[in-house]
């Protein structure tokens, strides 16, 4: 079943699976994409560093920023898979 707000299923999906982004961030990419064009998403790169290389704390308050719950006694990488799948 296609997400109403998801613009480009098909890069969506890619992204969730191959690339192992959020939801949040494959969707934004997504619709971007299909809004500006594909070759256009592919010139712009974020700043923010991998998960992988955030510390627990900075997870932890990455989770408290997006209103996650739950997250206190989890720890690195279950923390990285809540916030790349919330």
């Amino acid at each position: 079943m296609a997400r109403s707000r998801v613009k480009d299923e098909e890069l969506y999906e890619k992204l969730r699976e191959e690339q192992d982004y959020s939801k949040e961030k494959a969707a934004r990419i997504a619709n971007a994409a299909a809004k500006e064009g594909r070759s256009a998403q592919g010139k712009k790169g974020g700043g923010s560093p991998q998960y992988e290389d955030w510390t627990v704390d900075q997870l932890k308050t990455r989770a408290k920023e997006l209103e996650l719950t739950g997250y206190s006694a989890l720890n690195k990488s279950e923390l990285i898979d809540l916030l790349r799948n919330h």
